[in-house]
């Protein structure tokens, strides 16, 4: 049997990619907020919330379920039919992004007016509603990618589409748009979407000059519909929820007097702390990108000792991770946000939320294992809960406590959904995580941002503390002789079939 590239590598591999583009996204962010201010980051977030929302209702889940349904038959040895499982998530992709792109033509004006508050962003709209199918069928077939193995030719073809994109949207917010947010937004739906086009044909290129594997037709309806539809709905109301929520938060911190811009102070949170808060993140989303289809794999072919094994070694990476980046960003918030934005204010917020960085780790690779387990329908539950609670929390806290209500609505919110999912996960791969580990974690980690934070230079700090951190992690048995068995493993694998 040919060997298979483990999964650290595969995700070495995503990572590194993730990181490029995550840098090009994030440069590209500070840019366009520097150009139209923090009012402008404001107007442009919820434009692109809208769309957000149009996107997920137009993807119906087909993204998750093509890497699930594919990784499946792959699991099973069955090659032949990934070609009409493709079929399949095709015909389904097509259906439910042409209505929606339709609706969000037909709509725009009654959403730019009543929505956005601005009819200037009906043409922004329309645009988006243009190239929403063209990025629907790219979600195919990343997942097929994915679920594939092919994850250096996902990779190639992603660089060159965010090429493409940047170079495009930099472009015309140079010559065009200046600080016009409504402008600003055209830029940047015209480059996504004619990035998305050369992702479309470029992997549709690359499948079919795979050699295919015949087969006798299946029927994938069901199954399908079993595992995109579930999705659809979680993804559909949380993003419709999230949606309201940005669409209502500047509306209801208008009535606070203490908040004398709302659009301008929403803006700063989600259009500048945000990205930066999250930047780390995208080396989890490399991994959490690969545990679906590998846990997919695994629960097919009945492998439970590999499914306990992953799920507590990503939990733990996940925590781990998360303390070390959370602490850094809690260090250097003054360094990071004056030297990016200018902005006292931002380096604020950025060390609050920092705070939550090792928890909003966890979930999402949490959220990631749990799909790869086949708990759509769980999810469902879950999400919309959570996102009604946050919207109640919003309409009461935000008139009379600002931004700070704004914070306290999500540390609960997320808290609730992390400890949901965890419960669920641990429960169906039947695995125990003891408590005083993530308890000595935590305790070590502020141990060593105390030791840290005693430092002025933003470089020593980052050193005390990373040093501080692994001593102490160390010493409380967190860190022990198999972790480091396994780091060892990694950089000189065995040549062992897999």
């Amino acid at each position: 049997m040919p060997r298979r590239i483990p999964i650290f590598y595969s995700a070495l591999l995503l990572t590194g990619v993730n990181l490029v583009l995550r840098v090009v996204g994030t440069s590209f962010q500070v840019y366009v907020s520097r150009q139209i201010g923090p009012g402008g980051v404001g107007l442009l977030q919820l434009v692109m919330s809208v769309g957000g929302l149009a996107m997920v209702a137009g993807m119906a889940g087909v993204r998750t379920a093509a890497m699930y349904l594919t990784a499946e038959e792959l699991g099973r040895d069955r090659r032949g039919n990934v070609r009409w499982v493709l079929s399949g998530c095709f015909r389904y992709s097509l259906v439910c992004s042409v209505a929606v792109a339709l609706g969000l033509y037909l709509l725009a004006p009654q959403i730019a007016m009543r929505w956005i508050g601005d009819v200037r962003t009906v043409a922004a709209l329309r645009l988006f509603g243009a190239f929403l199918p063209v990025s629907c069928l790219c979600g195919v077939l990343t997942g097929y990618f994915t679920a594939a193995g092919r994850i250096g030719t996902l990779s190639a073809v992603e660089i060159a589409e965010q090429l493409l994109t940047m170079g495009i949207t930099v472009g015309l917010l140079k010559h065009w748009a200046g600080q016009n947010a409504v402008r600003a937004c055209l830029c940047v739906i015209l480059g996504s979407g004619l990035g998305g086009c050369l992702t479309l044909a470029a992997l549709s290129l690359l499948r079919l000059a795979q050699r295919q594997v015949t087969a006798s037709k299946i029927p994938v309806a069901r199954r399908l519909r079993e595992t995109a539809l579930p999705l659809a709905a979680a993804d559909v109301v949380r993003s419709g929820i999230n949606t309201a929520e940005n669409l209502m938060v500047p509306r209801r911190l208008a009535l606070n007097p203490a908040v004398a811009s709302p659009l301008g102070a929403f803006g700063l949170v989600s259009g500048m702390v945000f990205p930066v808060l999250m930047f780390p993140a995208c080396i989890l989303y490399a991994l959490a990108e690969l545990l679906i289809p590998e846990l997919a794999r695994c629960a097919a072919a009945g492998s439970g000792r590999r499914i306990r094994y992953l799920v507590r070694r990503s939990l733990k990476t996940a925590l781990l991770y998360g303390l070390i980046f959370g602490g850094l960003e809690v260090l250097l918030a003054d360094w990071l946000c004056l030297g990016l934005y200018k902005s006292p204010e931002a380096a604020r917020f950025l060390r609050l939320y920092a705070l939550l960085i090792p928890m909003l780790y966890c979930d999402a690779i949490t959220d990631a294992m749990t799909k790869g387990l086949g708990q759509q329908k769980i999810c469902v539950r879950y999400n919309i809960l959570t996102s009604a609670m946050d919207v109640a929390f919003l309409y009461l806290l935000l008139p009379k406590y600002g931004m700070t209500g704004y914070f306290v609505s999500f540390f609960l919110t997320h808290l609730v959904n992390f400890g949901l999912s965890l419960r669920r996960l641990l429960k169906i791969a039947r695995v125990a995580v003891p408590l005083h580990i993530p308890m000595l974690a935590a305790a070590s980690a502020l141990a060593a941002g105390w030791a840290g934070w005693q430092l002025s230079q933003p470089a020593l700090r980052c050193a005390a503390f990373v040093a501080a951190l692994g001593s102490l992690l160390c010493l409380t048995g967190v860190l022990g002789r198999e972790e480091l068995n396994w780091v060892k493993g990694l950089l000189r694998p065995k040549n062992r079939p897999s």
